[in-house]
């Protein structure tokens, strides 16, 4: 109901004063929302939540005209995704909120109304507080403290090192150099060439990287199908609405059944906010009939990751070969 109520509300306004600025206050409600208000870092968690992906909304858009920065951008967003990953599914989330935010900021740079990132951040902030404001009604209505008692900062990050520790450094290494190759290279091919709805390139990346692999070309040709799948099934939805107020009634719902049944999976939930945040960014578009603009960007997406994923098991074998050799020669 906070996630429905939430977008809902920015959604009706932008659809009634056609300003894309309210699609800025629904994406920082729609993430903002993905944080449970009733659980003990619920709170904590929105808050995180609201400030780092205002701040990433606003530096993507701010980057858009600057190669070089763009390129660093999403290098350092893409080495941050990876590495937030070593500490467990809930902070591998916060990082895919914000590199989905860095994105939308870049993508939508040139669209509507707005020219100015601190617009944009300030916007999204609104859109956060809105649902951060339903939360404590919320908490209310549950009887408990409007913020909840937090732990110590110590005992959090004691638990999120003895997490990491379990994971390969090798294999960990190796997902970090291919989530910086692969998201710099589409944020610097969006800059470069200048696509229109660059995000849907970007977007279909950092999703597709998000799948696991498991050092198989096979899973990655999976994954990379199944991503291209569903931005095809995304945009013929699209396509054939081709009517802001029917898709953002079509959204609506769809966005408070996606909360209502989010994921615990991992990629499942990857793939299920991703396509809600791309939704929010269309919604109040009129010009769903370049449909090949989007697939198109989509598709370039799907071989960028290929390539990347290609380069990795290469570099993975060749590592595998150097051990062996290395083993042999001790004996």
């Amino acid at each position: 109901m906070v996630a429905g109520f939430g977008c809902a509300l920015p959604l009706l306004l932008g659809l009634f004063s056609a300003h894309s600025g309210f699609l800025w206050v629904s994406a920082g409600a729609f993430l903002a929302a993905q944080a449970n208000p009733l659980h003990r870092f619920g709170m904590l968690r929105m808050l995180l939540l609201i400030g780092l992906g205002a701040c990433s909304a606003g530096l993507g858009f701010w980057a858009a005209s600057q190669p070089l920065i763009s390129l660093c951008l999403f290098a350092a967003f893409g080495f941050l995704l990876a590495w937030l990953q070593r500490f467990g599914t809930e902070s591998a989330k916060l990082g895919l909120g914000l590199a989905v935010c860095l994105c939308l900021g870049q993508g939508q740079q040139g669209i509507g109304h707005l020219h100015n990132p601190y617009a944009v951040a300030m916007l999204f902030i609104l859109g956060g507080l809105w649902v951060m404001l339903l939360a404590f009604g919320l908490r209310g209505m549950h009887g408990l403290r409007m913020w909840p008692y937090m732990p110590r900062f110590i005992s959090i990050l004691k638990v999120l090192k003895r997490r990491a520790k379990r994971l390969q450094q090798r294999q960990w290494r190796l997902h970090a150099l291919g989530c910086t190759l692969a998201l710099s290279l589409a944020g610097l091919i969006v800059n470069l060439t200048g696509l229109q709805r660059g995000y849907w390139l970007t977007l279909t990346v950092v999703t597709t990287l998000q799948l696991e692999f498991q050092g198989s070309l096979v899973r990655a040709l999976q994954s990379s199908l199944a991503s291209f799948g569903a931005a095809g099934l995304l945009i013929l939805f699209g396509h054939s609405l081709q009517n802001p107020a029917l898709l953002v009634a079509s959204l609506l719902p769809l966005i408070a059944l996606s909360r209502a049944l989010q994921a615990n999976h991992y990629g499942l939930f990857v793939m299920q906010t991703t396509l809600i945040f791309v939704l929010l960014a269309e919604s109040l578009s009129q010009d769903w009939n370049l449909a090949e603009i989007r697939l198109f960007n989509a598709l370039i997406g799907v071989l960028l990751t290929l390539f990347v994923a290609l380069l990795m098991h290469g570099l993975r074998q060749w590592l595998d070969q150097r051990a062996k050799r290395r083993t042999a020669l001790q004996r």
